[in-house]
């Protein structure tokens, strides 16, 4: 399945032209090269399928249409590659069944679900299906493993507010990021991911309940907002403006597993990741950009960058560079491919993915 050169917008795999028997292994090859090593039962040889894949910014998308399948991703092809993505999918027609976490989740048309591809999972298709994703690093939400596990195979309905407008945003999306210009693909993906955070946040308070304290919580999660260019923003200058005790404050993050502090940095991270990827900002340093958002030292700014996004802050800025959700060689068996110890083979019999340019006027 070799691949030319990356020169055009998008990607595409399809079981076309391939060879009857080959189809199986293929298709397999397909899924692991836009997601990640899986493994795959197909009903029989003359599977047909096709994946259309694209790049946003840091981010990549993909709209999968396919027959029947099973999809495994087990602890042995975990340990095999570097995949450190989170997948977030609309089922557009089909129905599906998704197993993660020790939870079960059945998927009907219009509903989106995360699932983490650093920890097993299982994806059953009994029908012929398409869904439509967005696969990014999974640093890029700034939640905490364990918060990323609680918001694991749980479907966001359509008939919810957050599932009403992110369901025909996410088909958008995914569907016009091939003729995205370059020069607005950093800024998309940027909100793109803002939204997902706000979408997993808004699940896990929905987790948490209600309660006065998450309440009192989120009032002073907005002060912090409001004032987070301050470098001057402590836990002290907060509990006074608040009227409460520095104590409490410290109290109230408890249920967030975070520290004030913590939680202060994390936001301007935040703000910062999102100015570089707006071209109006192309004009200013790094530096000036961390300024602006609280961070009095430049090499601070780029350290806490990197341990949370996992590149520097020019990386980011820098839509040329190589995105995680590139990708990648496929390892790993497969019901239907080679030997479970060795990289598969490439086959010479294979059409490559062909890549499209699609002219907008």
């Amino acid at each position: 399945m070799t691949q030319e050169p990356r020169q055009l917008s998008d990607t595409l795999y399809t079981t076309d032209s391939v060879p009857t028997h080959h189809r199986g292994t293929y298709w397999r090859e397909a899924l692991s090269r836009t997601f990640a090593a899986v493994d795959i039962a197909v009903p029989d040889e003359a599977y047909s399928g096709t994946i259309r894949t694209s790049r946003l910014g840091h981010l990549q998308v993909a709209t999968v249409d396919g027959d029947p399948m099973r999809v495994c991703r087990t602890p042995g092809l975990i340990g095999r590659g570097e995949d450190e993505q989170l997948v977030v999918t609309l089922l557009v027609r089909g129905v599906a069944t998704f197993e993660q976490d020790a939870r079960e989740a059945g998927l009907r048309p219009g509903e989106i679900i995360f699932y983490d591809m650093t920890r097993p999972i299982q994806m059953e298709f009994p029908h012929a299906f398409q869904m439509k994703s967005i696969i990014l690093p999974r640093r890029l939400l700034g939640l905490r493993e364990a918060d990323l596990q609680r918001i694991t195979a749980t479907p966001l309905r359509p008939d919810t507010t957050m599932g009403s407008l992110l369901s025909p945003f996410l088909t958008r999306v995914v569907d016009t990021a091939a003729t995205c210009p370059s020069n607005t693909s950093g800024v998309l993906a940027s909100n793109v991911i803002d939204l997902l955070a706000m979408l997993a946040e808004e699940r896990l308070r929905q987790e948490a309940g209600d309660t006065p304290s998450v309440t009192r919580l989120l009032e002073i999660q907005t002060f912090i907002d409001r004032h987070l260019a301050d470098p001057d923003l402590t836990p002290e200058a907060i509990a006074r403006a608040n009227h409460i005790s520095v104590r409490y404050l410290h109290k109230l993050f408890q249920t967030d597993d975070i520290t004030v502090s913590q939680w202060i940095q994390r936001r301007r991270l935040e703000e910062c990741r999102r100015d570089l990827a707006r071209w109006e900002a192309a004009g200013l340093t790094i530096a000036t950009v961390a300024r602006k958002w609280g961070f009095t030292s430049a090499s601070h700014f780029s350290r806490s960058f990197r341990a949370v996004y996992g590149m520097s802050p020019a990386e980011w800025r820098d839509p040329g560079v190589r995105g995680p959700g590139t990708p990648s060689s496929p390892h790993g068996a497969s019901r239907v491919s080679e030997d479970s110890g060795a990289r598969p083979r490439r086959h010479a019999n294979l059409p490559p993915a062909r890549r499209h340019v699609q002219l907008v006027g």
